[in-house]
């Protein structure tokens, strides 16, 4: 049986770490790519990586290169690349640099594996995943956004930490853009099967929904000279585990809405069924008039950022 070939272009913080998850949990092989200022970089991590395969006991077969020739017919490729925020930096002042190296990067996937599912996880994540798609031109069910996985396991996380349960029992969703106009879905919360609102008051509920907002920029301020990788490594490869084994997960991804809750036309985060196919459908959930509107502003927020992204760009 052959292996799926997973190919993570970025070999940076959360390139190798989800490099590190996925030829762990044997999900494939998996080539670790990245530019060739970086020279033997992406090598010397992709081999440390195999001399840890007989002590954690898997398979996979893990290469590092610069030359996207060793990426050919990827059956997932994992878009990481790009400058990372630093103490004071908002996702969206990485958007003009982060577009075209996403762009240069979309150019050489599109040749080298043309029957890929490509899941960007670049930030600002929203505008990147709207980019890579129209550079990319492959149909938009193979074009996914990675961010509400994320999202959810933070919320899920401060949820879990607030009422000292296990992370287990509690269930989340959170839809809209990647950062501060994510939109959490209260009737979807909940924990043991509870809602949580029952277990926590709403004034400190929406404390833990803006630190979920404030997720990434916590650990940026913490850090000092870096942003979060563990997690978002994690989130992508659930994500790349759900499509190389066909698992169906019904999780929030960035996803193109067209007539999908009236968007028109842009990716936001949205449940979805994800399989071998990528996106095999978009759940339209009833959402109350309060979620309505803040999801509306959300998608707005989004709409905003592309525009900017596509005037910085034609300049």
């Amino acid at each position: 049986m052959r292996r799926a070939k997973i190919s993570i272009i970025g070999a940076g913080n959360v390139g190798a770490t989800c490099a590190h998850w996925c030829a762990a949990a044997e999900l494939g092989d998996v080539v670790l790519l990245d530019v060739p200022q970086t020279e033997n970089m992406p090598r010397g991590k992709a081999l440390d990586l195999m001399q840890s395969s007989p002590i954690m006991g898997f398979d996979s077969k893990v290469t590092g290169t610069n030359d996207y020739a060793d990426t050919s017919n990827s059956d997932v490729v994992v878009i990481t690349a790009g400058i990372a925020r630093k103490p004071g930096m908002s996702r969206d002042d990485l958007l003009s640099t982060n577009a075209k190296i996403v762009s240069s990067v979309a150019e050489q996937v599109k040749t080298s594996s043309p029957n890929a599912v490509v899941i960007v996880v670049s930030n600002p994540l929203d505008a990147m995943v709207q980019q890579a798609f129209r550079v990319l031109g492959f149909p938009s069910h193979r074009v996914i956004g990675q961010a509400g996985v994320l999202d959810t396991a933070r919320f899920r996380t401060f949820i879990a930490m607030e009422l000292g349960v296990s992370v287990e029992d509690v269930s989340a969703m959170l839809m809209g853009g990647h950062g501060d106009t994510m939109v959490p879905i209260a009737s979807c919360t909940s924990v043991g099967g509870i809602p949580v609102s029952q277990l926590i008051p709403d004034q400190r509920m929406a404390e833990i929904v803006q630190r979920t907002r404030d997720g990434g920029a916590e650990i940026v301020s913490l850090l000092k000279t870096g942003s979060a990788y563990y997690a978002p490594a994690a989130a992508t490869a659930q994500m790349v585990e759900a499509i190389v084994r066909d698992k169906k997960r019904l999780i929030p991804c960035a996803a193109l809405c067209r007539e999908e809750y009236g968007v028109g036309g842009f990716y936001v985060g949205v449940p979805v069924v994800l399989g071998s196919g990528g996106v095999e459908k978009i759940i339209q959930l009833k959402l109350s008039d309060s979620e309505k509107a803040a999801f509306q502003k959300s998608v707005d927020a989004v709409k905003s950022l592309v525009e900017s992204m596509e005037k910085l760009l034609a300049s």
